[in-house]
């Protein structure tokens, strides 16, 4: 089976043994998939496109071991730093480890925030081309600016809707391009151009913007304060500087820049708190345009408990609507 058909034939409609739980960054989902697993007989998959690096543990939020002890997580360290990884194997991985669990009996519950791998799964990956390793080498070595004028002129469709911050989406748009000679977007047509009609087992997370600041914000001085520098120094000596992707995890690169001496901690720090807040709203507005989420609205002074009795609410409802076996 292609790995398209293996996605399309799990992720495609509502099943009774698999809930999707999105956010962005700081906004607690974790925590809540924390609460929820136990009392839905669940184990938690990461949909984190940084998680899965072995070594990158406090500047991704990575569960604690003794998180993980409580609860079955899945894919978490399943790649060296100097290995690739994008949505084709999040998809597969997934993919095994939905079944893994349902062997068992027990509910898959995929949570992150990287809304790429949650459309990958659920719409399939489309029909382009494997990458190239010495073409992207290329790309990569050329300015961001350069390739986006390339990707306007080009395929404007794709233009358009691309995180223009990203430089792995773009790199890899371009890439497409060059290779097929075809637009990324007539590649990627099985997607749809906006998010279709909500999913009921797919709930977003969704914070005021000024809170979502704040707990960023606490979050990043949390890190800080429990060794992040010096896991960016341990992670750019087992081969981080040399994976693209990879060091595009939030605030690594900022971090390995203060090591190199060129900024001090303090605006180091400052920036990250930046990039982070920008990173958030990118991601809502991913997730509002295209992801076919329901919005939970998550207010400052919730606990995790009261958010994850609506989840639980809305997942047994959900239940309770489908029809029986």
């Amino acid at each position: 089976m292609s790995v398209t058909a293996f996605s399309e034939s799990r992720g495609a409609n509502p099943v009774r043994d698999v809930l999707y739980l999105a956010g962005p960054t700081a906004s607690g989902k974790s925590d809540v998939a924390l609460w929820l697993a136990p009392r839905m007989e669940a184990e938690i998959i990461s949909v984190d496109s940084m998680q899965v690096y072995r070594g990158l543990d406090v500047g991704t939020a990575k569960p604690s071991a003794q998180e993980r002890a409580l609860v079955r997580h899945h894919l978490i360290d399943v790649s060296n730093l100097d290995e690739p990884f994008d949505a084709a194997r999040f998809v597969r991985l997934a993919g095994e480890a939905i079944d893994d669990i349902r062997r068992r009996g027990r509910v898959a519950l995929l949570c992150g925030g990287t809304g790429l791998y949650f459309k990958a799964w659920m719409e399939g990956l489309g029909a382009a081309p494997a990458g190239d390793p010495v073409l992207r080498a290329v790309l990569e070595s050329q300015p961001l600016e350069s390739l986006l004028c390339e990707l306007k002129e080009k395929d404007p469709v794709t233009f358009e809707r691309i995180d223009r911050m990203n430089p792995r989406r773009v790199v890899r748009a371009v890439e497409v391009l060059r290779l097929t000679g075809r637009p990324f977007s007539d590649q990627r047509s099985d997607w749809a151009g906006k998010a279709a009609a909500p999913r009921p087992d797919f709930l977003w997370l969704d914070r005021d913007r000024s809170d979502l600041q704040r707990r960023v914000e606490m979050r990043v001085d949390r890190m800080l304060c429990s060794g992040w520098v010096e896991e960016t120094r341990r992670a750019m000596a087992s081969g981080l500087g040399r994976n693209p992707v990879a060091l595009q995890a939030i605030g690594y690169r900022l971090l390995a820049e203060h090591l190199d001496g060129a900024r001090d901690l303090e605006s180091t720090a400052e920036r990250i708190r930046i990039e982070t807040r920008q990173f958030a709203k990118r991601q809502g507005t991913w997730f509002r345009k295209q992801a076919s989420s329901v919005r939970l609205v998550v207010a400052a002074g919730d606990s995790i408990e009261s958010v994850g009795r609506r989840v639980l609410a809305h997942w047994e409802g959900f239940l309770s609507s489908m029809p029986s076996d």
